[in-house]
C-alpha cells in the first residue's frame, strides 16, 4: 500500500492519481486490520504465565509496548510530515515504507525462537455452539458438576489443564448438554465475552473524547498564534505531538514510580488493577474536556473583542493543558483496554480481543459526528447554533466541551457500577500427567 501511494504520486500523473491513492489507502487498512490486534497479541504470547516473573512482566510490556507505537506516532509527526512539505510526498510516503520492510525482515529473522500457539478450531464456531445448546436446554435443571478441557502445554510430552473456574453470573449459559463437545470450560469462555460487552460499551465515550484530537483542537489551533520566532509557525496538527510526547514521559514514571508505591499500599502486583486504571483514564478524560471547555470561553471572548473572521491574538500554547491530560487519560485508559481484553478473553480468541479494544476508538469517532449532528440540528432549531460553518470564532465549540464533560460523567458511574461487578478470569492449572 506505502509503495503504491509513492508510485501514485511520482510517477501518475495528477488527473489518473485518485484511484491508485485511495486504492493505496484501502490496501493499508486492510493490512492494518489484519497487522494491529495480531502482532500486539502473539507479542503478548512469548511470555509465560505459568512463571511469576515471566506474567508480571507481561503487565509492564502492555505499557512499553504502547510506548513504543507512540514513538513511532510522534516521529512521523515530526519527521515524515516535515519531509512531505519541505522535500517531498515521494519520500514522504517512502520511508514509512522502507521502515515498515525493515520491521518485516527484522520480525522474520526471529521466526525460529517465537512460542506459538497451537491451533484448537475456529472460537466464533465454539461460541455458536454454547449459545445455540444453551437456547435448547434453558429449561434443564442444573448439574454442577465440572468438565475440564486438557491442552498441551511446555516441551516436556507433559499435559496439563487450562480451565475456567465456573462463576454465578449468566447461568442460563452453563446448562450441560450433549451437543458436540460444549464443556463447562467452554461455556464459561462465551460468559467471559458476555462479561466484557458491558466494559466496552461504557469506554465507547473515551472514544468520542479521543476523536476531538484530530478535529476540533486542530481547528482551534489553526484560529491562534502559532508563530515562534519571527518566521517559523508550527503547523495546528504538530501540535497533536504534545499527547505523544507526554506519554513518553508518564509510562516511565508510571512503571519506575507509580506503580511501586501504589503496590505498598494495595499489595497489588501492578499496583492497581486494571479496571481501575481505565477508571481513572476515564476521569482524566473528563479534566480534558473541562480544561478544553475554559480555554475555548477565554479563547471566544478574546476573539469577540477582536475581529472574528481573523486570527486570535492569543497564544496557541493555551491548548498544551489540555494535550497533556488528553495524553494522560490516552495512556491511562488504552493501555488498561489493551491488557483487559488481552487477558479476559479466552486464550483462542485473543486476537479477536485486540480488534475489539482497538474499535473503542473507531465506533467512538463514529459516536462523536453522531452527536455532532444532533447537537447542531437541536441548537439550530434554537436560533443559536453551536457548532455553524467553519468559523469558530463565532460558534461555541466551548458548550460541546461542557456536554462531552457531562456525558463522561455520567459514563463514568455507570462504568464503576459496572467494573465492581466484575469478575476476573480464573484459571486452574493440575498436571495430569498420571501425578
Amino acid at each position: 500500500g506505502l509503495l503504491l501511494l509513492v508510485v501514485s504520486v511520482e510517477k501518475i500523473p495528477l488527473k489518473h492519481r485518485i484511484l491508485p491513492f485511495f486504492l493505496a489507502l484501502y490496501i493499508i487498512n486492510i493490512g492494518e486490520g489484519g497487522h494491529r490486534p495480531c502482532i500486539q497479541t502473539f507479542a503478548a504470547d512469548q511470555f509465560d504465565d505459568n512463571l511469576a516473573a515471566e506474567k508480571l512482566a507481561k503487565s509492564s510490556f502492555f505499557n512499553w509496548w504502547y510506548l513504543g507505537i507512540v514513538i513511532g506516532a510522534t516521529t512521523s509527526i515530526l519527521v515524515v510530515i516535515y519531509v512531505q512539505d519541505n522535500i517531498g510526498w515521494g519520500w514522504g510516503f517512502g520511508i514509512p515504507a522502507i521502515v515498515v520492510a525493515v520491521a518485516l525482515l527484522v520480525f522474520l529473522v526471529g521466526k525460529s525462537t517465537y512460542r506459538k500457539e497451537v491451533r484448537v478450531g475456529s472460537p466464533l464456531t465454539k461460541v455458536a455452539q454454547v449459545m445455540v445448546a444453551a437456547v435448547r436446554k434453558r429449561r434443564l435443571s442444573e448439574d454442577n458438576d465440572g468438565f475440564e478441557m486438557c491442552v498441551e502445554v511446555g516441551e516436556g510430552g507433559g499435559t496439563a489443564t487450562r480451565s475456567l473456574d465456573r462463576t454465578n453470573q449468566f447461568r442460563s449459559t452453563g446448562k450441560t448438554n450433549d451437543w458436540r463437545l460444549c464443556t463447562v470450560n467452554e461455556v464459561e469462555q462465551v460468559k467471559l465475552l458476555l462479561r466484557l460487552v458491558p466494559i466496552w460499551l461504557s469506554c465507547l465515550m473515551f472514544g468520542v473524547v479521543i476523536a476531538q484530537l484530530g478535529t476540533f483542537y486542530t481547528k482551534q489551533a489553526s484560529t491562534m498564534i502559532r508563530t515562534i520566532g519571527s518566521h517559523f509557525q508550527i503547523p495546528p496538527a504538530s501540535l497533536q505531538v504534545i499527547p505523544g510526547l507526554t506519554i513518553l514521559t508518564a509510562v516511565p514514571l508510571y512503571e519506575r514510580l507509580f506503580i511501586p508505591t501504589a503496590r505498598r499500599f494495595t499489595n497489588h502486583p501492578t499496583g492497581i488493577t486494571v479496571l481501575q486504571r481505565i477508571g481513572f483514564g476515564i476521569f482524566f478524560s473528563i479534566l480534558t474536556m473541562m480544561v478544553s471547555a475554559l480555554v475555548e470561553s477565554r479563547r471566544l471572548r478574546i476573539a469577540s473583542m477582536d475581529d472574528p473572521k481573523s486570527i486570535v491574538p492569543m497564544s496557541v500554547w493555551w491548548l498544551v493543558p489540555q494535550y497533556v491530560l488528553m495524553g494522560i487519560s490516552d495512556m491511562l485508559t488504552i493501555v488498561g483496554l489493551q491488557e483487559l481484553f488481552y487477558d479476559q478473553v479466552p486464550d483462542e480468541m485473543r486476537s479477536m480481543g485486540a480488534a475489539t479494544y482497538l474499535s473503542v476508538q473507531g465506533v467512538g469517532s463514529f459516536m462523536s459526528s453522531a452527536i455532532i449532528s444532533i447537537i447542531q440540528k437541536i441548537t439550530a432549531k434554537h436560533g443559536d447554533e453551536w457548532l455553524k460553518g467553519d468559523n469558530l470564532n463565532t460558534a461555541h465549540l466551548d458548550y460541546f466541551y461542557r456536554v462531552l464533560a457531562c456525558l463522561s460523567t455520567v459514563n463514568l458511574v455507570v462504568y464503576v457500577v459496572l467494573a465492581k461487578g466484575f469478575v476476573y478470569k480464573k484459571l486452574q492449572r493440575n498436571n495430569v500427567n498420571g501425578s
